[in-house]
C-alpha cells in the first residue's frame, strides 16, 4: 500500500508511489525493471513518455489554473513539451525555461493540488531531456488528484489507473 497513516490523517508515500508507476511503465514498454531507474532503458520511448507526461499533467492542470487563472506557466510548459514532441526541435534553453517556470508557479501556490500540478507540468516538460521525467510527472499528478479528491486513497488510485491505461493507449498496449 502506498498511503500511510499518520495522526488521522492519510499521507502518500512518493517513493512507494515512484516504484509502482515505474515498475508498471516498465511492463507497459516492455523494458527490464530495476530498483534504480535508468534513463538509458527509456530513452527509444522519449516521445511517448513525452505525451503521456503531458497528458496526466493536463488532466490535474485546472487544480492550478482554477485556483490561479492568470498564471498560464504551466500550461505553457505542456505547450512546450507537446510542441517538442511534435517536431522533435530541442532547444535547451526554451526547456530549461518553460520548466523552471511552472516549478516556480508551483512554489508561489498555497494550494497542495495547485503546487502538484504545476510540478506536474514542469517535469512533463523536462521528459525533453530526460526520459523518465515522465514519472515525475505521473507521481506529481497523483499527489494533484489525492489532495483534490480529499481521500489520499481514492485520488491515488483513480489517477493512477488512469495514468497507466493512457500510456497503454500511447503504446498501444
Amino acid at each position: 500500500m502506498v498511503v500511510m497513516k499518520r495522526k488521522n490523517q492519510k499521507k502518500i508515500k512518493p517513493s512507494l508511489v515512484l516504484r509502482d508507476i515505474h515498475r508498471s511503465v516498465s511492463e507497459i514498454l516492455n523494458k527490464p525493471f530495476s530498483e534504480k531507474i535508468d534513463h538509458q532503458v527509456f530513452k527509444p520511448d522519449q516521445k511517448i513518455l513525452a505525451l503521456w507526461a503531458a497528458d496526466c499533467a493536463e488532466h490535474v492542470l485546472p487544480c492550478f489554473e482554477e485556483r490561479h487563472p492568470g498564471d498560464d506557466r504551466p500550461r505553457k510548459a505542456i505547450e512546450a513539451c507537446r510542441k517538442w514532441e511534435a517536431t522533435g526541435v530541442f532547444r535547451m534553453a526554451d526547456i530549461r525555461k518553460a520548466s523552471l517556470d511552472a516549478h516556480a508557479a508551483a512554489r508561489e501556490a498555497n494550494e497542495e493540488d495547485a503546487r502538484a500540478a504545476a510540478h506536474a507540468a514542469g517535469q512533463a516538460v523536462a521528459t525533453a531531456h530526460v526520459p523518465t521525467h515522465a514519472l515525475g510527472s505521473a507521481l506529481y499528478g497523483i499527489r494533484a488528484a489525492a489532495a483534490r479528491c480529499g481521500n489520499a486513497d481514492d485520488g491515488l488510485i483513480r489517477e493512477r489507473d488512469w495514468q497507466l491505461q493512457r500510456l497503454r493507449c500511447l503504446a498501444g498496449v
